[in-house]
């Protein structure tokens, strides 16, 4: 899988549960989310757009931000 960072502009609990919601219906993704730096980590084999794609449904701006190297 490959761990990609995106920037999604969250200010609260109820945006970063949006982005949960929508990320569990592409299924099988493992994520983080972190609120104060408006982060969201996912691992997924999907590509890079339809994760973008799938962010964006939450109706809040997001962006890519690269790939994050596995430590």
């Amino acid at each position: 899988f490959q761990k990609h960072e995106f920037f999604v502009d969250m200010t609260c609990e109820g945006c970063s549960n949006a982005v949960t919601r929508v990320l569990h219906r592409l299924g099988g993704e493992s994520f983080d989310i972190d609120l104060p730096n408006k982060k969201v980590c996912i691992d997924s084999e999907h590509n890079v757009d339809t994760l973008l794609e799938t962010l964006k449904k939450t109706g809040k701006n997001a962006s890519y931000l690269g790939e994050k190297s596995t430590q």
